[in-house]
């Protein structure tokens, strides 16, 4: 038996006259989870209106409960519980994002895209932070992760890889997210692992880079003096340049080459 719990302000609505919200930032909806609530609701009833709005063109767009409404739907309700505001677009792009924001089963893209809606909208990361309880790096973090390859976005949606590990890509080049991604699939790699290996490979990198120029300044050199000289690099700006001579005679031409 259905039943609905009584509140006030609410009014009951035709699912046919109900349409989805076009600012709704939740792009994926598992039907298996739809199906479960469509078995709570008509076993209990729906405790919660959903919310929306009077569009412009027809009928009524959702602001919160799509959820409930495809739950409503899959049981063949012909209406809903619903609580209709008054709100201008961005006023319901701003309600939706938060409203959906404050669940905990967006995931890290999702949520990303979100804050991104709002930034676009003219909210600073500052204010963001302050209307979701969130920190001001938080915000700045999570919406970094756009910046990810179209193929390392998905591999988070589908929780192939963790936020943990899409941070430590972000900072790569398109090409080598793609390598650690399949990388990260193949070997099951920790987000720990990942860093140190990308530290590894960070330092091996500058000493190749270190020995390259020793090598090319060493050439210059002795196109200058006729000699053969060593370049010994501490670090980028310190080092020794060591000058071997078979003869005083040698040495007496190096000094005065100098002069």
């Amino acid at each position: 038996m259905l039943f609905y719990i009584q509140m006030e302000n609410f009014q009951y609505i035709a699912l046919k006259d109900i349409r989805t919200n076009p600012y709704q930032p939740r792009k994926q909806f598992s039907q298996k989870k739809i199906e479960e609530l469509a078995s709570s609701i008509k076993e209990n009833g729906l405790i919660q209106p959903i919310i929306l709005r009077k569009s412009s063109l027809f009928g009524y767009e959702i602001l919160a409960g799509e959820r409930r409404f495809r739950a409503a739907s899959f049981l063949g309700l012909e209406t809903i519980p619903a609580i209709v505001k008054e709100l201008s677009d961005d006023d319901m792009l701003k309600q939706a994002i938060i409203e959906n924001l404050q669940r905990e089963d967006l995931n890290p893209i999702e949520e990303a895209e979100s804050y991104q809606n709002l930034i676009d909208k003219g909210l600073t990361h500052d204010e963001i932070a302050k209307i979701m309880g969130k920190s001001r790096p938080y915000i700045s973090n999570i919406v970094r992760l756009l910046q990810l390859a179209k193929e390392v976005r998905q591999a988070i949606k589908e929780e192939e890889i963790s936020q943990g590990h899409a941070r430590l890509l972000v900072p790569l080049k398109e090409e080598e997210q793609l390598l650690w991604l399949e990388k990260i699939c193949r070997e099951d790699l920790s987000v720990r692992a990942v860093e140190k290996l990308l530290q590894k490979k960070k330092s091996l990198r500058k000493k190749p880079n270190k020995e390259l120029f020793a090598k090319s300044e060493e050439e210059k050199i002795k196109k200058i003096l006729g000699l053969k000289v060593s370049i010994q690099l501490k670090s980028q700006s310190k080092g020794k340049l060591i000058i071997p001579f078979e003869s005083e005679e040698e040495y007496q031409r190096i000094i005065n080459s100098f002069k």
